[in-house]
């Protein structure tokens, strides 16, 4: 298991030779905001990363990364595994002012990745490309019932209190409130529906 992705580059910048890196990672460490993060995997994640240069200073890698990461189901908040292939393909640039690896856009609208050091440490690469390609939402269970509303009672689990003479089916698939019902009825705004406002 691998602290860090790292690649060495010193004999590509050298005599143009081909780089390679593989191996399993259950985190990584990346820097946002000034403040060091952690993304943590589910299970052992494998990558496998291949660098040739382009000529001068700019070279091109390419390879693949398989994390799993957790998720909360968007209806309910249980845990969902969520497993990523993720195909990589990225410019890079060698400059040696380059304190720290960077993702920066270049002309033609791609991006390119800057670095300053031989020996580059890829996972700010990689922690960046895992959260871009993660799905906004999950659910754990496409028949996912949600929460209740009244009282957050998972109600995947069974009717709550608030689910009194309400079928099931009733459920509405994205929030897990009953539609048209006497549980939406408990919202503590619905005094307000048939609350007379005077007119000036």
């Amino acid at each position: 298991m691998s602290d860090s992705p790292l690649i060495h580059l010193g004999s590509l910048m050298r005599s143009s030779e081909d780089a390679h890196a593989e191996g399993e990672l259950d985190h990584l460490n990346y820097e946002q905001g000034g403040k060091t993060q952690t993304l943590t995997f589910t299970e052992p994640a494998p990558y496998e990363i291949s660098v040739n240069s382009l000529g001068g200073s700019e070279m091109y890698l390419q390879g693949s990364f398989e994390p799993t990461i957790t998720m909360e189901c968007a209806r309910c908040l249980r845990e969902v595994e969520v497993p990523l292939e993720l195909t990589l393909g990225t410019l890079m640039r060698y400059e040696p002012s380059a304190d720290a690896p960077y993702l920066e856009e270049a002309e033609t609208g791609e991006e390119v990745l800057v670095f300053g050091d031989s020996t580059l440490d890829l996972s700010g690469y990689l922690a960046e490309i895992t959260l871009l390609s993660s799905p906004l939402s999950v659910v754990h269970d496409p028949e996912c019932k949600g929460l209740c509303q009244v009282c957050g009672h998972d109600l995947n689990d069974g009717p709550c209190e608030h689910m009194a003479g309400v079928p099931v089916e009733e459920i509405d698939d994205d929030l897990g409130i009953p539609q048209s019902s006497g549980h939406a009825k408990q919202n503590p705004f619905a005094g307000l529906r048939d609350l007379q406002v005077p007119e000036e």
